[in-house]
């Protein structure tokens, strides 16, 4: 069976499921969009989802702490490279 037919197939079926049914299908897909890869680090490592929002929020955290490097010192730094 192909993507297509699977896909009538789960929607046919989804058409007529339960309460519970969906709350399993959506907790399916939740996972599975969680470990999807949307990026890649500089070292062409893959990213998933679930990675990249850990990453963030940590990165957001470092800035409310003023843990990080403004453009002035950047520049600063730079002409001594």
């Amino acid at each position: 069976m192909g993507a297509l037919e699977l896909r009538d197939s789960i929607l046919e079926s989804i058409s007529t499921a339960d309460e519970r049914l969906l709350k399993v299908v959506k907790a399916v897909i939740e996972s599975y969009q969680e470990e999807e890869i949307v990026a890649f680090s500089v070292d062409g490592k893959p990213i998933t989802r679930s990675v990249y929002k850990a990453e963030l929020a940590t990165a957001k955290l470092e800035i409310e702490k003023g843990q990080f490097t403004s453009q002035e010192d950047l520049e600063k730094e730079s002409e001594n490279w």
